[in-house]
């Protein structure tokens, strides 16, 4: 077993069946809080031990990510940091489960990536899947279509998710998942399309699926808790929101179509951004 990172502080060894590691790092695309709302579905239904922790000092830019004090009666009792950590999450299944979050990383993203792959060789850890969602020109009405990326054409063939051809600006989930393409490790991104106009908001339905894509990829299954029920009254709220605007109705129904059709209907719809400033400020006059 090579010597860790001098990022990397390793807690335990655990004795590991075919892991998997579960890439849900905070801070960057997440439309809705769909991945984090997963993770924390997948975390209450498990049992954790620390396997490894970073070094957030050089990792993160605590003006931007600050600790915090904690103070009794005015007394400065204790300081909490931000950290990265992996998790080993106790659970039975066809594969052990390990967790990757915390913040995103501000700065050495490449030892960062080296650090994470390190520590998958030495766990044996034979597939890496990240998670995350976007804003997208779909309708609320129909179930959540997923996206994939992936390290290989091979593997996007594997898989029954949308694909696209396309230049994005990259997450360091996204660089991880090329590192360990490239180390031999199976990779996949899965992502949840969210509605535009609750990009802001929690959306449930697409937490849901998210949930059963991961499961189904690692070979888990996670009892769902109250997230059927959310995301039933999600839908329920929305439907008799919109009902209420004929022209909230109409732009609905275009987004239907261009969804059931999967054709570009770009030039008879809103842009993206018209539909969510518009439907945003009709839920927000709702709340008021």
């Amino acid at each position: 077993m090579t010597d860790p990172s001098p990022l990397l502080e390793v807690i335990e060894y655990p004795d590991l069946h075919r892991p998997v590691l579960l890439m849900a790092m905070h801070g960057w695309v997440d439309a809705g809080g769909v991945a984090s709302a997963c993770r924390e579905a997948i975390r209450s239904d498990t049992d954790d031990c620390l396997v490894a922790r970073f070094d957030s000092d050089r990792l993160l830019d605590h003006r931007s990510r600050r600790p915090t004090v904690n103070l009794v009666d005015g007394v400065n009792k204790s300081i909490d940091w931000p950290s990265i950590e992996v998790h080993h999450l106790k659970r039975g299944g066809k594969s052990d489960l390990l967790l990757l979050e915390g913040p995103e990383p501000d700065h050495e993203w490449r030892a960062f990536t080296t650090a994470v792959l390190e520590l998958c060789a030495s766990l044996g850890v034979r597939m890496v899947i990240g998670l995350g969602a976007y804003p997208a020109a779909v309708p609320h009405t129909r179930p959540t279509r997923l996206s994939c990326t992936a390290g290989s054409e091979e593997l996007t063939r594997e898989l029954d998710f949308v694909t696209s051809t396309l230049s994005v600006p990259a997450g360091v989930q996204a660089v991880i998942e090329a590192g360990a393409a490239a180390a031999g490790i199976q990779a996949v991104g899965i992502w949840a399309q969210v509605p535009h106009y609750l990009a802001a908001a929690s959306y449930p339905p697409a937490s849901l699926a998210l949930l059963d894509a991961f499961g189904s990829l690692s070979g888990s299954n996670f009892d769902t808790g109250p997230l059927p029920e959310m995301a039933l009254a999600t839908r329920s709220r929305l439907d008799e929101l919109v009902a209420q605007n004929p022209e909230h109705v109409t732009m609905l129904e275009q987004l239907e179509v261009a969804y059931d059709d999967l054709h570009d209907l770009a030039g008879r719809l809103p842009t993206g951004e018209d539909l969510a400033a518009e439907l945003e400020r009709f839920l927000r006059s709702r709340e008021a």
